[in-house]
C-alpha cells in the first residue's frame, strides 16, 4: 500500500523541481557587495561587452559574467534566451509581434521591446505551455 502512494509522488518530483527553484533567492555580486534577489524581480538580462545588465522594474545592476553562464543559471527560473545578447523573464512578456523580416519583437511589462532573431525563435515556445489561435506560430 505504501508503494502505491509513494510512486505517484516520486513521479511528480521532476515537475516540482521548477516550482522549488522559483522560490530560491540568488546571490548577486555587484559594486563590491553581495545582495540577494528574487529571480522574479528580473525583467531581462542584456549583454554589455564583457558584462551583463540585470534589468529590474526599479533599477538595474551590471555584473561581470557571460551571457551563456547567466542563461544556464536562469533557465530553471523561467528565463528564455531570445537573442545572442538578450535573455527575458517569460513572466514579464506581454506581447509578441511578427515582423516581415522573419524576426519577432517581444514587449515586456516595463515597456521595453526586444528583437527575437530567427536563430532564437524556437525558444519563444518556452514562454508558455499553452498557445491558442497560434497554429502557424506554434507549428514552426
Amino acid at each position: 500500500m505504501f508503494e502505491k502512494v509513494l510512486t505517484p509522488t516520486l513521479e511528480l518530483l521532476p515537475q516540482m523541481e521548477g516550482v522549488l527553484a522559483k522560490r530560491a533567492k540568488m546571490g548577486i555580486k555587484s559594486k563590491g557587495r553581495i545582495f540577494f534577489l528574487d529571480p522574479d524581480e528580473i525583467v531581462a538580462v542584456e549583454a554589455k561587452g564583457n558584462y551583463v545588465l540585470l534589468r529590474r522594474m526599479n533599477g538595474s545592476d551590471l555584473l561581470r559574467e557571460s551571457m551563456a553562464v547567466v542563461a544556464e543559471k536562469l533557465r530553471a527560473f523561467g528565463f528564455v534566451r531570445i537573442h545572442r545578447s538578450v535573455i527575458i523573464n517569460a513572466s514579464f512578456v506581454e506581447e509578441i509581434r511578427m515582423l516581415s523580416t522573419g524576426d519577432n519583437v517581444v514587449r515586456v511589462k516595463s515597456g521595453l521591446e526586444y528583437t527575437v532573431t530567427r536563430t532564437y525563435k524556437k525558444n519563444l515556445h518556452a514562454i508558455t505551455p499553452v498557445w491558442i489561435g497560434t497554429s502557424g506560430f506554434g507549428a514552426e
